[in-house]
């Protein structure tokens, strides 16, 4: 048995379509086809590439959660990886920061663009006056909130509290502005929604050429898996664009993968890879955050799956 996981997100994905669960009953049918005829067929369902590429490599494996064997499914390595901050009143993110700089975090991410612009540049100048960029890195995610004849200005008094990054500042599709955005800004920007639904290799390089963004985000159950990844990432270093993996709203199934396939890639910079905490079912596994990096702890079991 091969274990992987398709972790569809309703309004996200490129394959929130209607006849998802018929594909997936299709490829069960299939299933002894070649993998690459598999996936192929499957370009327009990068989650269920994804998770048929998990299943393939926890098939291979006499341990069925150790998809890509390291240092760091062996509980010697660990990676690094941001805090998320939830916005709030300043106490409450002074609050989250502290324990964040106790647990060893170095980078940060805010999430901005819900709530009025100045109260959060308020609270940006807050985390500043207290928290330098040599204590804190702040990485900021815009979720496509600006509009494009805004995004420039606003960036422009974001900057100014020596900030990391900022994720999407416009909605996605919008490639002459975005590109435009990229050639002005005076803090990097870093695609995320705007890769999602690009699956033809030339169309993502035509887009990497011309938008030109300083970082890329990738999602693997949103941008096609490993394979989808390896892509970009090709096109990304063609460029010298620098970029970072997230995992989004997966299991610790998911997690498991995409974090044993981060690891494998030796990043340079903290990643985005959560543990589920949202989760009231989520599968226990040996993943657990350690002083702002996360680790396979090789002392704890993984619990029953639900089938």
């Amino acid at each position: 048995m091969g274990i992987g996981e398709c972790a569809l997100f309703r309004g996200l994905s490129h394959d929130d379509r209607p006849d998802y669960e018929t594909v997936l009953q299709r490829l069960c049918i299939e299933i002894n086809k070649s993998p690459s005829d598999l996936l192929k067929d499957l370009i327009d369902y990068p989650s269920i590439q994804f998770g048929l590429e998990q299943a393939l490599l926890s098939l291979k494996q006499r341990n069925k959660f150790e998809l890509f064997p390291s240092e760091f499914t062996q509980g010697k390595a660990n990676i690094s990886i941001n805090g998320l901050i939830w916005m709030g009143d300043k106490d409450f993110m002074k609050k989250q920061i502290i324990e964040k700089l106790k647990d060893g975090f170095t980078t940060i991410k805010l999430k901005i663009g819900a709530i009025d612009f100045q109260t959060e540049l308020n609270l940006i100048k807050l985390i500043r006056k207290e928290f330098n960029p040599d204590e804190i890195e702040i990485r900021v995610d815009a979720n496509g909130a600006f509009l494009p004849h805004e995004a420039l200005d606003k960036m422009k008094r974001l900057a100014e509290f020596n900030l990391h990054s900022i994720e999407q500042p416009i909605q996605q599709g919008q490639i002459e502005s975005m590109a435009k955005l990229c050639r002005d800004t005076p803090l990097p920007i870093a695609l995320d929604e705007e890769l999602i639904g690009v699956v033809d290799y030339d169309l993502k390089e035509q887009l990497i050429d011309i938008i030109k963004p300083q970082y890329i985000i990738l999602k693997p159950s949103l941008v096609g898996g490993f394979k989808g990844s390896r892509e970009w990432i090709t096109i990304a270093e063609k460029y010298n664009i620098q970029w970072w993996i997230t995992s989004a709203l997966e299991s610790n199934i998911g997690l498991n993968a995409i974090a044993q396939y981060t690891y494998k890639l030796k990043p340079t910079l903290p990643q985005g890879l959560g543990t589920g905490g949202l989760f009231n079912n989520n599968i226990e596994a040996p993943l657990e955050v350690v002083k702002g990096s996360l680790r396979y702890n090789t002392q704890l079991n993984w619990g029953e799956l639900p089938c």
